[in-house]
């Protein structure tokens, strides 16, 4: 673009006949692997805290929740892999899980779940869909139902994450409520959300328990945010 240079205009401010191009961006912050901030998902016109809407959500961005607020996440990780507990590559899209399945997986695979861990899933959903199938993976998912997500904020972790774009189980299971695991989450619990975490590399590791590692962009008022979290293990 080329500001306050409509029909020619000059830039006489600058002491002489100036003229310039500059930027302007616009695009979804929630895209690729990503956190999903306190100011995300709420529930009759309020967030986390009872924030509401009226008083944090403005055309430049969250007055408060924003994710340049959100401090470095730095903590203890675990997988907990859904798909080979269900004995497959890749679970099927609206297949769910609720803490009865997240209970026996984690134990099968001996894998424990605490205060302020980083508690991530592995479907094979972007694995096994991005590139073969790019529509279905972004129109449907397996995940969580809205009963595994109070049995997870009831454990009180820092974040809860999986390998696919939107954590809850999209069809919703039967009775669920559409994304509710966000409100629980988010709005209910003040617990952080990661998406398209592609934990596959990590469990041909041999590798369910990390140190988990990250910094987000500090784009003033997001709700979202691209990130690149690092496993170190």
């Amino acid at each position: 673009m080329q500001p306050n240079q409509q029909g020619g205009q000059k830039l006489t401010s600058f002491g002489y006949e100036g003229n310039y191009n500059d930027d302007i961006l616009q695009t979804w912050i929630g895209i690729g692997s990503q956190l999903d901030g306190l100011g995300h998902l709420g529930e009759g016109g309020h967030y986390y805290n009872c924030l509401d809407e009226k008083e944090i959500s403005a055309i430049t961005g969250l007055t408060k929740l924003g994710t340049h607020d959100v401090p470095p996440l730095v903590g203890r990780a675990v997988i907990i892999d859904m798909a080979k507990h269900l004995g497959k590559e890749v679970m099927e899209a609206g297949e769910h899980f609720g803490s009865t399945e997240i209970k026996a997986a984690a134990e099968a695979q001996g894998v424990t779940m605490g205060e302020g861990d980083i508690i991530l899933f592995h479907t094979g959903w972007t694995e096994g869909m991005l590139e073969s199938d790019p529509m279905l993976w972004g129109s449907a998912e397996p995940g969580l139902t809205n009963e595994g997500a109070v049995y997870l904020a009831s454990l009180n972790p820092m974040a809860v994450g999986a390998d696919t774009w939107g954590l809850d189980a999209i069809p919703a299971a039967e009775g669920d409520k559409v994304f509710y695991g966000h409100v629980t989450l988010l709005k209910d619990n003040g617990i952080y959300i990661l998406e398209t975490m592609n934990v596959g590399p990590l469990l041909r590791d041999g590798v369910n328990e990390f140190m988990f590692v990250l910094g987000q962009p500090r784009i003033k008022g997001t709700v979202q945010a691209m990130v690149n979290p690092v496993a170190l293990y």
